[in-house]
């Protein structure tokens, strides 16, 4: 029997797919319980929430325990996704974050450079996309906030050297890795439906060094031995027109839109833009622009593409990539 899960539902899936602390996902479990439905289709999916609860819940106490021994790295959410970068010692990581942004990483030749998570602000075309480096990958060292890191991304990049003669080693690594970790590097994002312990994370492979002249029988050789195809982007981070090429790729997988708003009677001034998904209605920009603001909304007045200028709607219009909106409470 199917599940026919509500939109509701969804939703906070999502929230709890993005929660990153242990009580953020007790939270989001307990509303995801309550708006299940019950019947016999979804039994195994109940089954699965309640595990997932108790097991959050040991985790609360297990941190509560271990406070103040270890560092969880938590970093807060912001701009219009986060996106982790993920791979093998010399991968690249560090020298995208470095060339994408303004932010200073640690770039050298020898392996093992970046020991600790390092955020930075991606700018691209008036948003800001959020770009995590992380600490390499190899066989038996994966540190364990990592899987959160990747299982609450929006994106992640699996980096390779694309001069490396282990590319497609090093790369099948990565991925096996994650996957014994219950979380499967993928073409899209959502828990698999054969099994909703296992998270699939939409992925994007990253070559680096892209011009390298042995690169096509590498690629052939890593398409051998990996289970599942990825979107490959190849780069070369020397050249300004390859950098710019792979900001608006990272930028158009959030698969997200530019809005902007102004104030009653105020001119449009088009800057400092608010990014909702695609689809996205002017109920989920009023969240964005505050919390209260969605409880109180009467209507939108919206300039852009599929409307008159100015035009009244109501909070399930859905918006387009540059609307201009008014929002009247």
């Amino acid at each position: 029997m199917p599940a026919n899960l509500p939109p509701l539902y969804r939703k906070a899936e999502e929230e709890y797919r993005r929660a990153q602390t242990s009580a953020e996902q007790v939270s989001c479990l307990e509303k995801l319980l309550t708006l299940i439905p019950r019947h016999k289709g979804t039994e195994h999916l109940q089954a699965d929430l309640k595990t997932r609860l108790k097991e959050a819940r040991a985790a609360i106490q297990a941190d509560q325990l271990s406070a103040g021994k270890s560092r969880s790295y938590r970093i807060p959410r912001q701009g219009a996704g986060t996106v982790v970068l993920v791979g093998a010692p010399n991968s690249g990581r560090s020298r995208i974050v470095a060339e994408l942004t303004n932010a200073e990483p640690d770039v050298a030749v020898y392996p093992f450079t970046t020991r600790e998570p390092f955020p930075a602000m991606m700018p691209c075309d008036g948003a800001l996309v959020q770009l995590i480096d992380t600490p390499p990958v190899a066989e038996g060292c994966l540190e364990p906030y990592l899987v959160n890191y990747v299982r609450s991304a929006d994106l992640v990049l699996l980096c390779v050297d694309g001069s490396s003669d282990t590319a497609d080693e090093d790369t099948r690594d990565v991925i096996q890795q994650f996957e014994r970790r219950k979380t499967l590097l993928s073409n899209e994002t959502g828990f698999d439906e054969k099994n909703y312990s296992r998270l699939h994370v939409r992925t994007l492979l990253v070559i680096t060094r892209g011009s390298h002249p042995a690169l096509q029988t590498r690629l052939e050789r890593m398409h051998e031995s990996l289970s599942r195809r990825l979107p490959i982007i190849c780069t070369e981070l020397t050249e300004a027109s390859s950098r710019e090429s792979l900001r608006q790729h990272i930028f158009a997988s959030l698969d997200v839109i530019r809005v902007f708003t102004k104030a009653p009677g105020q001119p449009a001034k088009y800057e400092d833009p608010f990014t909702i998904p695609r689809d996205g209605t002017i109920d989920d920009l009023a969240r964005c622009v505050h919390c209260d603001l969605a409880a109180t909304l009467k209507f939108a007045r919206v300039w852009g593409d599929g409307v008159h200028d100015g035009q009244s709607v109501g909070r399930d219009h859905r918006l387009s990539e540059g609307d201009l909106i008014e929002l009247h409470s």
